[in-house]
């Protein structure tokens, strides 16, 4: 069993900042990419970044050069600084994971969602 705890989430006011923790444990071997998505109220999940083992960074047009992933091997964690947030970021934002665990399965794990709230 592999789990995915966020924190860092809240309410702040439009042109603040937050930065979201993602951190992995359990039965883990490697960990390859790790990802930020958003679900708003009545829309579907969406792609916000994605981060490979080796750093390389993705980012939807909608956040790109107000957000910024990062990760720390070392501590199987996943990082999304967000500044100037506009309330149409206003989401529960989940990570996920690409893992191969202790038997050498691979496969994909989804955090549980912190809550993100940016008013006007």
């Amino acid at each position: 069993q592999v789990q995915l705890v966020e924190s860092g989430g809240g309410l702040v006011q439009a042109g603040g900042s937050l930065r979201l923790s993602c951190a992995a444990s359990g039965s883990i071997f490697s960990i390859g990419a790790m990802g930020w998505y958003r679900q708003a109220p009545g829309k579907m999940r969406e792609f916000v970044a994605h981060i490979t083992t080796g750093g390389t960074t993705t980012y939807a047009d909608s956040v790109k050069g107000r957000f910024t992933i990062s990760r720390d091997n070392a501590k199987n964690t996943v990082y999304l600084q967000m500044n100037s947030l506009k309330p149409e970021d206003t989401a529960v934002y989940y990570c996920k994971a690409d893992v191969v665990d202790l038997r050498l399965a691979p496969s994909s794990w989804w955090g549980q969602g912190t809550q993100v709230t940016v008013s006007s």
